[in-house]
Parts: C-alpha cells; structure tokens; sequence
C-alpha cells in the first residue's frame, strides 16, 4: 500500500514522503489516526506543500524548542508526589508520562506533549529518576524528577 505521511512516523518517514507499507499496518494505524493519506494522483500533489509547510514549521519549532530546552534546565528537578506504601519505597502503580508532564506544568515550566517525555522504563520508587524529553528531532533535554511520597 503507498501513502504519504502527514507526520513523523518513528521508524519509517516525515512528512510527506511516500512510502511503501503492508495493507494491515496503513488501514488499521497511519490512516485512521491521521498520520498518513493514500497516494493518488491528487495526493501527489499535496507532497510538495506538505514538505514546505513542515519545513517552515521545522525551523520555527528549532528555535522554540531551544527555548523550550533552556526553560527546561532552569527548573531543574522536578517534585512529583505519588502514593507510597507506609516505610517502604515502592510506589502504588508506577509514574507516567502524563504524570511528568502536569508536575513540570505546576512547577512553572513549559507545556510539553505528553508523547514527547520518554521514560526508561517504569518508575516504580520513591528518589531522584532522569526522563528525556524530546522537544525535536535536534533537541533532547534530561529532565531530573523526584518522585516524593504524598503523604
């Protein structure tokens, strides 16, 4: 199946570009979430708009996620409070994305997209964990956070 993407897709293209996908992978994920449209003839055409569109968005968001980079590191780390088991450090459930991202909101920083925080794995103790944030394909900031119990 060929379509054109109309967003960064992680593992395959931006957008834009045309590429080459199995039928179930384009019907059942890039379409119905946007991410991609069906190669037409008509839809050709829209490559080079899309491509010129993105690239002025490009070089906006480099210097806005720059901005947002250096408004990052000035907070430093980041409080979050989450419920504990009484004298132990294990966390009921684990930490979110979602979760970073409203803590660094109430600690006066940036909105960030939730999609954009990328957690190493689960945090499921109470201490000091470092998450990156990936404003652009060009910025990537670490992120210190604190998970304290809520008590």
């Amino acid at each position: 199946m060929k379509l054109i993407l109309t967003a960064d897709v992680s593992g395959l293209g931006g957008p834009g570009d045309i590429v080459e996908v199995k039928d179930g992978y384009g019907r059942n994920y890039l379409l119905p979430r946007g991410l991609a449209i069906v190669a037409t003839k008509g839809a050709a055409k829209q490559v080079e708009v899309i491509r010129r569109a993105q690239e002025t968005r490009r070089i906006r968001d480099l210097d806005h996620a720059k901005e947002v980079k250096t408004a990052l590191e000035g907070l430093g780390s980041v409080t979050l409070k989450a419920k504990a088991a009484v004298g132990s450090k294990k966390l009921f459930g684990s930490v979110t994305s979602s979760d970073i991202v409203s803590a660094v909101r109430t600690a006066g920083g940036p909105a960030l997209d939730k999609r954009s925080v990328d957690i190493a794995g689960h945090i499921k103790t109470l201490g000091k964990h470092t998450v990156s944030v990936r404003l652009h394909p060009e910025v990537t900031v670490a992120l210190a956070v604190e998970v304290a119990a809520a008590g």
